[in-house]
């Protein structure tokens, strides 16, 4: 999916430059003779929320094309499930049933009798 990533940098490159130009209070639709649409007469209004809304709408677009699905949970850095692998989430039974697992797992190593020379 490397032609999401390029549309998400594109974005993330035009978020950018819409917020720099809310700000300054430039208005581009002058540009192209073109009279600006009332959603930018109220961003000239309400800078703030207009950057706001602007950065969180571009950074949602942004998250749902760079997603890949995946779900990983590791332990102690040590894998314990993906949904890459496994193909859904981990039910609650599940995640439960993996702690204990991995807890069992580490009193049982953290009680091995150390021999010292």
């Amino acid at each position: 999916m490397p032609i999401y990533r390029h549309i998400a940098s594109f974005l993330s490159m035009f978020k950018l430059m819409v917020i720099g130009l809310i700000i300054i209070g430039k208005d581009p639709f002058a540009l192209f003779g073109v009279q600006a649409p009332g959603i930018w007469e109220w961003g000239q209004g309400n800078k703030i929320y207009a950057c706001m809304m602007v950065f969180f709408f571009s950074n949602m677009i942004e998250n749902q094309l760079m997603s890949t699905g995946a779900f990983e949970i590791t332990l102690n850095d040590v894998p314990v499930w993906s949904k890459l692998e496994s193909g859904h989430l981990p039910s609650m039974q599940q995640l439960v049933q993996i702690l204990d697992n991995e807890m069992k797992m580490n009193v049982h190593m953290n009680t091995k009798p150390h021999h010292h020379s």
